[in-house]
């Protein structure tokens, strides 16, 4: 019953917070009884799934998400270099992984949505526009993890990159541009691999993408704090 209600919440695109429907909706949506209804709440509560307000009612739980995101962002501290590296080195497993796997696995529709977004990319450093430079690198990730067809990567990738996020605009009080450039060009080695079905060549473009970002980051850094 504990997994019936899970299929519930992600078929009703329940997102973390939203409030559940009541035991007593449950059990006729499902057609079990209250009582078995209940004991399944109990269990989704006590691994971390749903959270039960007294007089308020069920919700699901936003401490967690599917890979314990908020343990994350607890250890994490966006001004701690060290952190900020082990993150980029993280991240780098994750998405050398994904883009071989998009090769692989990657849709027409999942294609063209990973090209739009580099082009996206590519018109928010044409005009001077960050914020949608930003957009674009976003899709471009997350879509590419997407294609990989593994909702624990997708999940891990979202998670590194709002974490680098927080560096950013905690660590550095701003995005970093300087790499700007250089990323469209290796956005688009990344894409044109995984559009050629070239595992390897989509791994290694990625990699040298994260190396890139990285030294830049490590650059800036080198930069604020001695001038």
């Amino acid at each position: 019953m504990a997994e019936q209600i899970l299929q519930l919440i992600a078929a009703s695109q329940l997102q973390p917070g939203d409030r559940m429907p009541t035991e007593n909706e449950l059990a006729a949506r499902l057609g079990a009884s209250r009582t078995v209804v209940r004991e399944a709440v109990k269990i989704l509560s006590a691994i971390g799934r749903v959270r039960a307000q007294k007089g308020r009612g069920l919700y699901v739980a936003d401490d967690e998400g599917m890979l314990g995101s908020s343990r994350w962002g607890g250890f994490f501290l966006p001004t701690d270099l060290d952190h900020v590296y082990m993150l980029f080195e993280f991240r780098r497993v994750q998405e050398t992984a994904a883009s071989s796997l998009a090769a692989t696995k990657a849709t027409p529709a999942e294609l063209r949505a990973i090209e739009a977004a580099a082009l996206t990319c590519e018109q928010g450093h044409l005009t001077g526009q960050p914020a949608l430079f930003d957009r674009g690198d976003d899709d471009f990730h997350l879509g590419i993890a997407t294609a990989s067809h593994n909702p624990f990567l997708l999940t891990a990738v979202r998670e590194a990159r709002r974490l680098q996020r927080q560096s950013s605009t905690i660590g550095l009080h701003g995005a970093i541009g300087g790499h700007a450039a250089e990323a469209i060009t290796e956005h688009t080695a990344i894409y044109e691999a995984i559009r050629d079905g070239d595992a390897e060549a989509a791994a290694i473009a990625a990699g040298v993408h994260l190396d890139k970002t990285l030294e830049d980051y490590r650059g800036e850094i080198q930069r604020r704090l001695f001038g």
